[in-house]
């Protein structure tokens, strides 16, 4: 096996660059989601000490189970979001390992890392897109707020 040198290199490093910014971004949309998730926690567990606290009206705790049955599908899905970005962040890095094996070795792995490539934007896709889900449920948990205060005048 020839020795690479760093004129051949260099190349790669540069194919690199791209999924090593994707790491990066979806660093921060992973730290977007688990701040939601931390968040979504402490709200679950707030409103069930509520529950069981007691002395709201029946329409208050009403209110309250359904947020609470809201807060666990929005779990679900911000888990799925979060396992998606972390299959993310996990394909380029093979990416970024398929490049280098196949530059040192000098093997074509143009097939596999196209393959490589397409689920790691696909998973993209699938954690923006259960991000937007998540989004949506937290708006419909907020308005059932309003329409409560809207019906009792407080919360």
């Amino acid at each position: 096996m020839q020795e690479m040198t760093l004129t051949q290199l260099v190349p790669v490093l540069q194919l690199a660059i791209g999924p090593v910014i994707l790491i990066s971004g979806v660093g921060l949309l992973l730290l977007t989601l688990t701040n939601r998730f931390g968040r979504m926690l402490d709200r679950s567990r707030t409103i069930i000490r509520e529950i069981s606290e007691g002395g709201q009206s029946p329409a208050a705790v009403s209110n309250l189970n359904i947020q609470v049955e809201i807060l666990h599908r929005r779990a679900r899905i911000l888990r799925l979001s979060i396992t998606l970005a972390a299959v993310t962040v996990l394909g380029a890095a093979v990416l970024i390992l398929g490049l280098f094996i196949a530059a040192w070795w000098k093997v074509n792995l143009a097939g596999a890392l196209v393959v490589i490539f397409c689920i790691t934007v696909l998973a993209l896709i699938g954690s923006t897109l259960a991000f937007i889900g998540d989004m949506n449920l937290s708006l419909q948990a907020a308005q059932l707020d309003w329409k409560l205060i809207g019906k009792t005048g407080e919360k």
